[in-house]
């Protein structure tokens, strides 16, 4: 995602309170400043797909990494041409010059003794501290904190990226408070402020899990006692508590006082401050993810007056690197409805796709129940990376909206790409074309026929430098060849911030006013398109279940007749469809025909559907599938299990290597997923799962079935197996201790459980599978994924099967593809 060089008055003011009100951590300790190290263009590729390719990382897992010197060779680059190790400084402000994601820079920290220590680099991707693999701080954020434990003698970092900024830190205890990245509440008049919740970050820099943590909060004389979950140890954890804000009813910034107690004794202690509003003000509204539990927030732009039900309501989904109270504070209050602003989980996040839509759709349930607007005036709208969010959307859901508004938005990510790149738009392999449909969903111009039932307006400065105009007269031009209800407007002279009318312009919200959400009683046509049933299975009274082929596009149209008693249409790429028929009358006799088959149908009751099976060019009546089978409750992909309320599960068996690998991986994922996505995910060994402790919840696991006891609690029934030295995968067996798979399966007895297997055959493998490229936004992950640790060299030639399960969770050949002369 680019950083946008824009920031209207009222983002400013509110990155600077948030700046007031959320101070730098800060430590009484020692801190070493690196200044000097070598740099290495080392060919690193990671994007947006699950390929990546990473010399300096494979040479590190294959023990080929000899220590860098200045003028050393490092190896060759795509042109043949030696690649050498330069000597590097910093400059005054701490700042190692230089470009290029895919670069490595090498410090190094002689220690006097093994100690604990806090990683900040503020500009990297991910850093190898002793061959252990952590998370960065691409953004140069500041507030990633890393805990590491430093050995005796030299300690060396391999940093990935380039114009870092890094430091040790010495923490004068081993567990901390920090709050430089706190999820804060705002108090609001005539909302409860008794139990509001908020989250900070526990730092543990012990060799020691923490348990038995509680935070005290007081406020204005109010105090509040929570119970916080497990911190591992050499880690973080955002934890979430409660306060009680009832005494801070004046105006203005509180103080909070937030104290770590462990089995009774104080630990810490830090200062927030709380923000309270008066009634007309914007503010923040914190929530429980069902994503990960952990806590996110929204914030609101009160519509003027009391507020009252059968409102209109606006989503907003905000740019690259905006705060969603920065992007609320942009708009001003309408008399006619609210504005809610979601998160994207992080100001990057996930560009509106992935976990960053889940949280759209969250914060659209929420607002829904909170101000109970008018069904048929709901509104989505958001400027730069929310105008892609717009797009996206808009296209994935196009029956929640009354129209939809994106300003200064680039339609996809095959076309715009940012800190994560592009999403490749073809491949010359049939791995790699697998690959990539897992990617389909985003394709928003694929899907542009979803927007013809309902309004788009769409906004653009014709000097925008960020994201081209073109992308908007692109989307124009596409339209026009449709859509019958579309406005543009390109604002002479406007760059790609050019004041809160950006965003706030009076004619487009004319133009959504003008615009009501119609019941699905007054919708007897349908031209809808899917990618995944997983994502966006429905459009109105009909529901797309199951894909011939998963992850292709599929269509569907079809033609109502109430009257008549008749439906009537055309499929593509859908072999399980149902249809509501609730708005038949009781007991008529109704015909349904589609493709080249003619069903007849009897309508029983009030809320009548039926499912309908394609089969042999054949459409027929059959039973409600099983919730075992996939569906829209449960269709993969292998990032399905990131999500209800996961917990990571790390093997505790196998060699020496093996047990640190998988727990080391646990941790990567979680500081990362952290970072990304302002998550927080328990962390587990293998034998403390169980099925039962853990119901309702989703797992990933790390390890394999040698290494991880829980896999046949889990895994008992699953095609694929990963054992030391080889991965059996339905009749194929691929041999050799270099193997690494990803894939997903559904957890046996439940209905919409899914687990995520992060596995190797043997530490090479393990190591290959460290890169998590699922975190990117709109990075495509097929159901399975198998490969070796030289895919790290070669990319797609290093891929050894992937692709998706059929509607039963079989490993049939119609939807994977292996390499030619892989597996026996």
């Amino acid at each position: 995602m680019k950083t946008t060089n824009h920031t209207s008055k009222a983002l400013k003011t509110c990155l600077f309170s948030l700046f007031l009100i959320f101070p730098l951590f800060a430590r009484s300790q020692d801190i070493h400043t690196f200044n000097t190290g070598l740099m290495v263009n080392a060919g690193a590729r990671y994007g947006r797909e699950a390929l990546y390719t990473d010399n300096l990382a494979y040479k590190l897992y294959t023990g080929m990494l000899t220590r860098p010197a200045a003028g050393a060779i490092f190896g060759k680059n795509d042109q043949g041409q030696e690649v050498k190790w330069t000597s590097v400084s910093a400059d005054t402000s701490g700042r190692f010059n230089g470009r290029g994601a895919n670069s490595y820079v090498y410090l190094t920290y002689s220690s006097p003794k093994a100690q604990p220590a806090i990683l900040n680099i503020r500009g990297n991707s991910a850093v190898y501290v002793n061959g252990e693999l952590h998370a960065g701080d691409p953004y140069a954020s500041g507030w990633m904190n890393v805990p590491v434990r430093l050995l005796k003698g030299q300690n060396e970092f391999y940093v990935r990226g380039a114009g870092i900024v890094a430091s040790l830190s010495f923490p004068v205890k081993p567990v901390s408070l920090d709050i430089g990245d706190p999820t804060l509440p705002f108090i609001v008049p005539g909302e409860d402020a008794s139990n509001l919740k908020a989250a900070i970050v526990v730092i543990n820099t012990s060799g020691s899990e923490l348990r038995g943590l509680q935070i005290k909060s007081r406020i204005e004389g109010k105090e509040s006692i929570s119970v916080i979950g497990v911190v591992p140890p050499v880690s973080t954890r955002k934890v979430i508590f409660s306060l009680n804000g009832e005494g801070a009813t004046s105006k203005g910034m509180h103080d909070c006082e937030v104290t770590l107690i462990q089995n009774g004794k104080i630990v810490d202690t830090k200062i927030v401050k709380i923000q309270s509003v008066d009634s007309t003000e914007k503010y923040a509204t914190t929530f429980i993810s069902g994503i990960d539990g952990s806590l996110q927030y929204y914030a609101v732009v009160p519509k003027t007056g009391q507020r009252t039900a059968g409102s209109a309501l606006f989503l907003s989904v905000h740019g690259a690197g905006v705060e969603a109270i920065g992007q609320a504070r942009a708009y001003e209050s309408k008399d006619w409805g609210n504005l809610v602003a979601a998160t994207n989980r992080r100001p990057r996040g996930f560009n509106w796709e992935d976990w960053g839509r889940i949280d759209a759709l969250e914060v659209l349930a929420l607002a829904m129940k909170k101000f109970a607007p008018h069904p048929q005036h709901i509104y989505l709208t958001g400027h730069s990376m929310g105008g892609h969010g717009t797009w996206f959307l808009g296209a994935t859901y196009p029956d929640k909206w009354a129209a939809i508004a994106p300003a200064a938005g680039y339609p996809t990510l095959k076309g715009y790409g940012s800190a994560d790149g592009l999403i490749p738009d073809s491949s010359a392999s049939p791995i790699g074309r697998v690959l990539l449909r897992a990617s389909n969903q985003s394709d928003v111009p694929k899907l542009a026929t979803n927007y013809k039932q309902l309004g788009v307006y769409i906004m653009h400065g014709d000097d925008d430098r960020t994201v081209s105009v073109n992308y908007a007269r692109q989307m124009r031009q596409q339209l026009s060849t449709f859509h019958p209800d579309f406005s543009y407007y390109e604002h002479p002279g406007g760059s790609h911030w050019y004041g809160s009318e950006s965003v706030d312009w009076k004619p487009m919200f004319d133009f959504l006013k003008w615009h009501k959400l119609a019941a699905d009683t007054a919708v007897n046509t349908i031209d809808f398109m899917t990618a995944s049933p997983g994502i966006s299975p429905s459009y109105r009274w009909a529901s797309i279940h199951q894909q011939n082929m998963p992850l292709q596009y599929s269509k569907l149209k079809l033609n109502r007749n109430l009257k008549a008693g008749t439906i009537s249409g055309s499929t593509d790429n859908i072999s399980l469809l149902k249809l509501n028929l609730k708005d038949f009358s009781m007991n008529s006799n109704i015909t349904i025909s589609l493709d080249k088959s003619a069903i007849n149908y009897k309508i029983r009751s009030a809320s009548d559907s039926v499912f309908l099976r394609k089969a042999s060019d054949s459409w027929t009546l059959v039973s409600a599938p099983s919730d075992q089978q996939k569906g829209p409750h449960r269709y993969g992909t292998f990032k399905d299990g990131f999500n209800k309320n996961m917990v990571f599960v790390y093997g505790t068996s196998g060699n020496k290597e093996e047990k640190n690998w998988s727990r080391e991986k646990a941790v990567f994922d979680a500081e990362t997923w952290y970072y990304r996505g302002n998550g927080a995910v328990d962390i587990i060994p293998d034998k403390e799962y169980s099925r039962l402790k853990f119901a309702g919840r989703n797992v990933v696991l790390i390890g394999n079935s040698s290494t991880n006891s829980a896999w046949n609690s889990l895994l008992s029934d699953c095609p694929i197996k990963v054992s030391s030295g080889n991965i059996k995968a339905g009749e194929k067996i691929f041999t050799g201790d270099d193997l690494a798979a990803y894939f997903v399966w559904p957890i046996a007895g439940t209905t919409d459980n899914s687990v995520s297997v992060i596995s190797g055959s043997g530490i090479k493998g393990m190591k290959a599978a460290n890169g998590n490229q699922y975190f990117a936004g709109a990075s495509g992950f097929p159901d399975l994924m198998i490969f070796r640790l030289g895919m790290l060299n070669s990319g797609v030639s290093g891929v050894e099967m992937a692709g998706f399960f059929d509607h039963e969770w079989k490993l049939g050949e119609a939807n994977v593809e292996t390499a030619p002369g892989a597996g026996k």
